[in-house]
C-alpha cells in the first residue's frame, strides 16, 4: 500500500536502535526508550497549511529525529509507521 502524507505531514519509521550499551549490558524490551531516530518514507506537498505558507524541508530518504510524544503511530502491510508535521521533526542527521 503506499502513503500519501497531506498537507505539512510526512511519513516516518523508526530506525532500530541497538539493544546493549556502550558498556555491553544487553537491554531487555522493557528498558528501551521510544527511539526518537527515524527514516522518511514519504512527504506532504506543503503549501497552504492552516492559513500559512509551508515550505516542506525534508526529503524521502532523510534521517530524522522527531520529538518524543509526536505524530500519529499507524500499522500498514505489518509496518509500524508515524505520522507526523514537519515541525514536529527537530533535526535532519547526515
Amino acid at each position: 500500500m503506499n502513503v500519501k502524507p497531506l498537507g505539512d505531514r510526512v511519513v516516518i519509521k523508526n530506525v532500530e536502535i541497538e539493544e546493549t550499551t556502550k558498556s555491553g549490558i544487553l537491554l531487555t524490551g522493557a528498558a528501551k526508550e521510544k527511539p526518537q531516530m527515524a527514516q522518511v518514507l514519504a512527504v506532504g506537498p506543503g503549501g497552504l497549511v492552516d492559513g500559512k505558507e509551508v515550505t516542506m524541508n525534508v526529503k524521502v530518504g532523510d534521517k530524522v529525529i522527531y520529538s518524543k510524544y509526536a505524530g500519529t503511530e499507524v500499522k500498514i502491510d505489518g509496518q509500524e509507521l508515524i505520522i507526523v508535521r514537519q515541525n514536529d521533526i527537530l533535526a535532519t542527521v547526515e
